[in-house]
């Protein structure tokens, strides 16, 4: 009978090797259909790990029918046919530094080799509705980002096309879409809560600041609920809340800016700036807070602190759904990345 070999120092989850050893040799024809393969107690004992590992490995592997169990008779290679690869296609709003986190977060943790496609509907409602009519039938999975800037009849329509997808294969990331329901996936964040919450996590921290600006932009999708978010924790823990399109003349020594718009915008250079003419450092005589991490943010300013929820683990969450093929609601929350600014 194969021998299988696993790595105990390899970076590999066990169960992702041992998986991966007899999908090659599935492959490979050194195991053939209808073959016996050895039981959950002998290969565990011969490969000196868990037979929990081992129950695992053998869930994926049935899930994606590469072996059968056989009422008291033991494990098989199984003679369905199977699906070497997955086809995905990513339906995004835009693509960005969170975007990307996402897919390369899908592609550590998917089981499968997949054919990516990336496509973008900028936000739009009838691009958005052109891109899934097209691509109706065409992937085994849908993973999709819904933001749109549209009233209630626009979001109908886009609900609607969204039901042409079968549940079974509609992953919803990043945003969650309230009036489509059924049994499709979700990983997503939770803009106004999650930014108190977040916040709250950090009140101690908040005892230097002797008040909050926030400023973004009027146009800004989702800042009017993280607005929220941090209004709420202003009033709770008595810290006045300012809010704003554009930064002040003056900065305050203790002030604190929550920046809701790209980190490395006009907004932060010009806070920057105004320090400087007012001898002020930042991150010690007053403080920088921006939305969303980004790859940059360990750079800038000796290090950007940021409130963002984990993108890399929204993707990771999607891919688990694709593995156990199971639809799932899962909110991925804000957390703060502490850095010199605050």
């Amino acid at each position: 009978m194969i021998e299988f070999h696993i790595d105990k120092d390899n970076t590999v989850a066990i169960y992702k090797q041992l998986v991966n050893e007899i999908s090659a040799a599935v492959k490979d024809r050194k195991l053939l259909p209808g073959q016996l393969i050895p039981s959950m107690n002998e290969l565990s004992a011969s490969l000196g790990i868990s037979k929990e590992t081992v129950k695992k490995a053998y869930g994926v592997l049935r899930e994606k029918s590469i072996i059968e169990s056989r009422q008291g008779k033991g494990f098989y290679i199984s003679a369905t046919k199977r699906k070497d690869s997955l086809s995905i296609l990513f339906l995004f709003d835009k693509f960005n530094d969170a975007k990307q986190a996402i897919v390369e977060g899908f592609n550590k943790e998917v089981d499968l080799k997949c054919k990516e496609t990336i496509l973008i509907y900028n936000q739009d409602v009838k691009m958005f509705e052109y891109l899934v009519n097209e691509n109706l039938g065409n992937f085994d999975y849908y993973v999709i980002s819904p933001h749109f800037k549209t009233k209630a009849d626009g979001l109908e329509m886009v609900a609607k096309t969204l039901r042409r997808i079968p549940f079974s294969q509609l992953i919803l990331v990043d945003n969650r879409f309230p009036t489509l329901k059924g049994n499709y996936g979700v990983a997503y964040q939770d803009f106004a809560d999650d930014a108190y919450n977040c916040l709250m996590q950090v009140s101690e921290e908040f005892r230097k600041v002797s008040h909050i600006t926030v400023i973004t932009r009027p146009s800004s999708l989702y800042c009017q609920y993280i607005q929220k978010g941090i209004a709420r924790f202003g009033e709770e823990c008595g810290i006045e809340t300012k809010f704003a399109s554009g930064v002040p003349a003056k900065i305050d020594k203790g002030e604190v800016f929550i920046l809701l718009n790209s980190e490395l915008d006009a907004g932060l250079l010009a806070i920057v700036n105004c320090a400087r003419k007012s001898g002020l450092e930042v991150g010690s005589d007053f403080y920088i807070i921006s939305y969303n991490d980004s790859p940059l943010d360990c750079l800038v300013l000796g290090g950007l602190t940021t409130i963002s929820t984990n993108f890399e683990e929204m993707g990771q969450e999607a891919a688990r759904m694709v593995n156990t093929k199971t639809m799932k609601t899962i909110h991925i929350p804000f957390g703060m990345n502490k850095r010199h600014t605050f």
